[in-house]
């Protein structure tokens, strides 16, 4: 009866809670926020002044008595009352076109979680969902979400590898008869990447830069391969042709602000280590798979999806240490959001959903 109730009143809601951004999908509607994941709120008591794009302005810009932060690491809640606040922020959100019946908003939500968390963090999340205003919530590995929302038919006795590179986390799965067969979870992602180009520069030119300018310069001129022609060229003639931007921070030596022309190599080198692990990571995943699987996934290629697969080359240098094709999403970055849309849809799969997350 209270179902009936509160189902007039919501908009069932797949959230994609990502380190870096959260994505709201909402029936009916499609995907309607696509905002960072960070949270600006006064240190003493807790009282929250900005979420979402307006904290990102703010990030790096605080004065003392307020801090801004990522409520997410690596995949899980760091922050629980943060967490919490923005699920509602975004929940209410959506409900505000009703007027005075948001009031009443109780949403079925579905959200994707990493597929390597523990018991008490996969806890954390439903929880959070709970508190912030949802009648009814229900888990779903990344992975399996991303596939799902890449139109892959999971049920089927074919495996299909999806690599994820978010921004905490990058999910390696195998996926087949509606389940993972296999699967890792990196905290080597996006934001390792940003660190690795703070440190790079830190301690090749002595500049000092924040994580919202190394993440500029990683989506300017960030790549993680260089193919054979580019490598054979005259050196001159390959400076010419290459992308450079400019970055400004704070000089080590003098403590004064200073610009530094970066060019793509230089980031290349800066994240080479944090693609390695990525590389290391699938090549893994397939030894560890099943033959049959194997023989399946070089069949029919790796998925690659998640804001990584936005970096440029990433995809070819799969397929050179691998040997498998690679297809890379149309939309990367909103593959686990409509999966789990889809799964709100679809009856099979949230029944499926209800017994794999075992918390509703």
């Amino acid at each position: 009866m209270f179902d009936k109730f509160f189902s007039i009143f919501s908009h069932d809601i797949g959230i994609d809670l990502g380190t870096a951004n959260t994505l709201v999908w909402v029936r009916g509607k499609g995907i309607v926020i696509r905002e960072p994941s960070i949270v600006t709120m006064h240190k003493k008591d807790k009282k929250l002044i900005a979420i979402g794009t307006e904290a990102k302005k703010m990030l790096g810009k605080t004065p003392a008595s307020l801090v801004t932060i990522r409520p997410l690491r690596g995949g899980v809640i760091a922050d629980f009352d943060a967490t919490s606040a923005m699920i509602s922020h975004y929940v209410q959100k959506v409900h505000d076109t009703n007027g005075f019946m948001s009031l009443w908003a109780r949403p079925k939500v579905v959200i994707g979680i990493p597929s390597s968390v523990t018991e008490v963090e996969r806890r954390a999340v439903w929880e959070a969902a709970l508190s912030a205003g949802a009648r009814e919530a229900y888990l779903i590995e990344e992975p399996m979400a991303a596939a799902i929302g890449e139109g892959v038919s999971v049920f089927q006795p074919t495996g299909m590898m999806i690599v994820d590179v978010g921004g905490g986390t990058t999910e390696i799965a195998v996926i087949s008869l509606g389940g993972i067969v296999v699967s890792k979870s990196l905290k080597v992602a996006g934001d390792e990447m940003d660190k690795a180009i703070i440190h790079y520069l830190r301690l090749r030119h002595g500049l000092i830069i924040g994580e919202a300018s190394a993440e500029d310069l990683k989506i300017k001129i960030g790549s993680a391969y260089q193919n054979q022609k580019s490598k054979l060229k005259d050196q001159k003639q390959d400076t010419a042709k290459e992308r450079m931007a400019i970055v400004r921070g704070r000089d080590v030596e003098t403590g004064l602000p200073r610009s530094l022309r970066v060019t793509e190599t230089e980031i290349r080198e800066a994240i080479a280590s944090s693609v390695v692990q990525i590389i290391e990571g699938v090549s893994d995943i397939l030894e560890e798979s099943p033959p049959e699987l194997t023989s399946d996934i070089l069949e029919h290629g790796i998925i690659l999806t998640g804001g990584g697969a936005e970096l440029s080359g990433l995809d070819q240098l799969i397929v050179e240490r691998t040997h498998i094709p690679v297809i890379v999403s149309d939309s990367p970055l909103l593959s686990v959001v409509r999966g789990t849309g889809k799964v709100l849809e679809d009856k099979e799969l949230l029944n499926r959903v209800k017994v794999t997350g075992g918390l509703s």
